[in-house]
């Protein structure tokens, strides 16, 4: 199986760092090709700007949507941009590492959907969902928090983890891949905040560690995030009025 790991956390160091070498070794070891997308080590541009089109279908106003259509219909992507575009259709998992921060990712991993996830070419009117371009593909979030788990229960101080986590995953299933379930690493504490004595927090690093060890090696075999798809949906989009998913 191809593996991208896409891995967006500016210290080498931290334990984003350890869990995507994790991964790495324990996919590898398996006998899986697994390619790394380091966001912050290759230097990833995760602005969208008229700067990245030098042939501009429209020189006058720029519109991210025509400006990357017209630049992959006539083959002229930003190289960074092709690159990573070409990772993802050689990729039959894709797994993203990054910290909660601020209830979302980083900037830098919502800038790469910005600039990779070309219109007219990853997704389209008709290319989404479960019609989307990465159908067949699958994906999983790995994510650490710096609060405990109970803070990220439904009635959490930090948010219903579920909820701070559907944006993301509703976009991974808008471009076609079935989701698994997150890997999530709670109570990564740090800057002067800690919920444990610091020999209780090494041994819960441990833990993480070894938890997503042993689940990476079983991951083939689980099962996707149920998402509604095309035929469920009215012409507004909405969920038929007998859909078991329509609550209200």
């Amino acid at each position: 199986m191809n593996v991208l790991i896409v891995h967006c956390h500016p210290e080498p160091h931290s334990l984003n760092g350890a869990l995507t070498a994790i991964t790495a070794d324990t996919l590898t070891s398996q006998g899986h090709k697994v390619v790394i997308s380091d966001l912050y080590a290759e230097g990833f541009d995760a602005i969208e700007h008229p700067r990245h089109y030098r042939n501009r279908q429209d020189s006058q106003v720029f519109s991210a949507l025509t400006e990357q259509r017209h630049a992959f219909e006539g083959g002229q992507l930003p190289e960074d941009v092709a690159r990573e575009i070409q990772r993802l259709e050689q990729a039959e998992l894709v797994i993203f590492q990054f910290p909660l921060w601020w209830h979302g990712p980083p900037a830098m991993l919502k800038g790469w959907f910005d600039r990779v996830m070309v219109y007219g070419g990853m997704y389209s009117g008709s290319r989404r969902y479960d019609h989307g371009r990465l159908k067949g593909k699958r994906a999983i979030c790995a994510v650490t928090t710096g609060s405990p788990a109970e803070a990220f229960e439904p009635a959490g101080r930090a948010g219903d983890i579920v909820r701070l986590m559907y944006p993301f995953h509703c976009s991974l299933y808008y471009l076609g891949l079935e989701v698994l379930p997150p890997q999530l690493a709670f109570g990564i504490q740090g800057g002067g905040l800690a919920y444990q004595e610091e020999t209780a927090f090494c041994r819960h690093l441990e833990s993480t560690k070894a938890d997503w060890r042993a689940r990476l090696k079983g991951l083939e075999g689980e099962s996707t995030i149920p998402f509604s798809g095309w035929d469920d949906w009215d012409e507004q989009g909405r969920l038929g009025l007998r859909h078991p998913l329509r609550w209200r």
